[in-house]
């Protein structure tokens, strides 16, 4: 009897190869979330210019109207838990990050991830760094034309003054920070924002990437962390209220305006942008983004080449392989001659 053997059949159209007689077919695997961060980088460093700068311009109002957000909650409330009521703005506050990610804004604090397509040499320093500074200029024109229109609104009079002098406290409260404490909040904050966004990279759902960035954006406003492009509003809210409320307006509250005469530009530049920019790139670029590129490098992370196999010995839906098993019939000799019965058997 000749032994039964093995045909293969595979109605699969992509590569496939043969191991031990089976058909096994090659397909790659899903991106992972380190893959769509990286892509998530170099789109945002080869944008078209014109779009990138106005989806910063959407992205600094953005943040913007969520410290209004988070101002109108806190405001008047002296006389509860101060940790509650912290994470009460915080969640507020949440919306600007929720607004970035479901509708494509471009936020600095999140596109320093793009140095991971620097270090994979996608795009060039000076690619990099223009990108950067257009996104910073598109945010804080974005968040300069919400500070007009609290401005105009005046809203700073909002629950007899004290939504006003409420930023006021903020503001000056972010300008006493000394250098290495501000660089350090600064670095906080954006560790926790980017990896805010990089959790919405394992999901596809608006609503999923909604929730997931709630817990981490309420952690650093609770906990006082420095954030730039949100302080490119805050500060200078508090610097335009302290100037353009009138004496009036510090007369109905009681306050002497000179208290917050530190309140000035070069003081906000010097004493917290600076580092807090610098403490937000080391915190998002560094810390998240080329610390998981260095971890992908050690081989933690499936390569982004890398294939899986699928060996099916029966019909497989998903690949269309299948493995056949063929037994022959057995091939006899002569038939032989029955003598009694005078007839071949």
């Amino acid at each position: 009897m000749r032994a039964p053997y093995i045909q293969e059949a595979s109605h699969h159209h992509g590569p496939c190869r043969s191991i031990n007689h089976l058909t096994v077919v090659e397909t790659p695997l899903p991106m992972s979330s380190f893959d769509k961060a990286a892509n998530y980088g170099e789109t945002k460093v080869t944008k078209n210019v014109a779009q990138s700068f106005g989806l910063s311009v959407f992205a600094g109002a953005f943040i913007a109207l969520a410290f209004v957000f988070y101002l109108t909650v806190t405001t008047g409330s002296a006389q509860h838990s101060w940790g509650l009521v912290r994470f009460s703005g915080g969640v507020a506050f949440s919306l600007g990050l929720i607004l970035v990610v479901v509708l494509g804004g471009e936020l600095f604090t999140s596109t320093v991830l793009s140095a991971i397509a620097w270090a994979q040499n996608k795009v060039t320093t000076k690619q990099l760094l223009s990108c950067w500074i257009r996104v910073y200029l598109g945010n804080l024109c974005g968040a300069m034309l919400i500070l007009l229109l609290v401005m105009l609104s005046k809203m700073y009079g909002l629950d007899g003054n004290e939504w006003g002098l409420n930023a006021l406290h903020l503001a000056q409260h972010k300008i006493h920070h000394d250098w290495s404490q501000a660089f350090a909040l600064g670095t906080l904050c954006n560790l926790l924002v980017c990896l805010g966004v990089w959790m919405t990279f394992s999901c596809k759902e608006v609503l999923a990437k909604s929730l997931l960035l709630i817990l981490p954006v309420a952690m650093f406003v609770s906990s006082g962390f420095e954030h730039s492009i949100a302080n490119l509003f805050m500060v200078p809210l508090g610097i335009a209220i302290q100037h353009f409320a009138g004496s009036e307006y510090f007369v109905a509250l009681g306050v002497v305006p000179q208290v917050f005469a530190d309140l000035t530009i070069s003081n906000f530049v010097v004493h917290n942008l600076i580092p807090v920019t610098l403490g937000n790139i080391l915190g998002g670029a560094v810390f998240v983004g080329l610390g998981y590129y260095w971890i992908d490098n050690k081989g933690t992370y499936a390569n982004q080449t890398a294939t899986s196999l699928h060996v099916s010995p029966f019909s497989d839906a998903h690949t269309h392989t299948s493995v056949h098993v063929h037994t022959p019939s057995v091939q006899q000799g002569p038939p032989d001659f029955d003598p009694l019965q005078q007839t071949y058997r």
